[in-house]
């Protein structure tokens, strides 16, 4: 005949299983690195990327987030130092943009290269950008001007960038000359 433990030992043992499977794929080194954005306005934003990957400058869009909450926009490990993000506030008006100036467009959008993008039928928008300082997994924060960010991240494993609509970018001013093959900053 089998003892089972006490009833107090069983919720201890199955919160101490529950935590330690929240935890295991941190423990294991298997931990997931994405790039995220997290919204904490109460406005509803739109979210578009760009980067450098393997094939060249790439801008991406668009990601619609509610209010104060995130989104993935890319998963998995980080394949470049630099990101570069321009948002704008459907609810209230404003934006979150930059002097790193890429190609967008009004509609859903994937977008190769940063040149001529008025002579391809494109919108040339200024984006700001975020140096990740090469780490796995970042997360930026969209905040309200008039609003204090929170005091804690909402995910804190991960390096954050705050900004505020209309702030100018963080980073060092970009340069003048097409960027180098390892270094941020797109130009027209």
């Amino acid at each position: 005949m089998i003892a089972l433990p006490h009833p107090a030992a069983r919720r201890q043992l199955r919160t101490t299983l529950a935590v330690t499977a929240c935890l295991l794929p941190f423990l294991s080194g298997t931990a997931l690195a994405d790039f995220r954005l997290c919204n904490n306005t109460g406005s509803r934003v739109g979210v578009a990327i760009g980067y450098k990957d393997k094939d060249g400058w790439v801008t991406e869009g668009w990601w619609n987030i509610s209010a104060r909450s995130c989104e993935t926009l890319l998963q998995g490990p980080l394949v470049a130092r630099y990101y570069y993000i321009y948002a704008v506030d459907y609810d209230r008006g404003g934006e979150w943009s930059g002097q790193a100036f890429m190609c967008s467009r009004e509609k859903e959008f994937t977008i190769r290269g940063t040149d001529n993008c008025l002579a391809r039928g494109y919108d040339r928008t200024g984006f700001f950008e975020v140096d990740t300082g090469e780490q796995r997994s970042w997360t930026v924060q969209l905040t309200d001007s008039a609003e204090t960010a929170p005091e804690r991240p909402l995910t804190p494993l991960a390096p954050t960038v705050r900004m505020t609509p209309g702030q100018r970018e963080p980073a060092s001013p970009l340069p003048t000359a097409p960027p180098a093959p390892h270094a941020g900053g797109a130009t027209e």
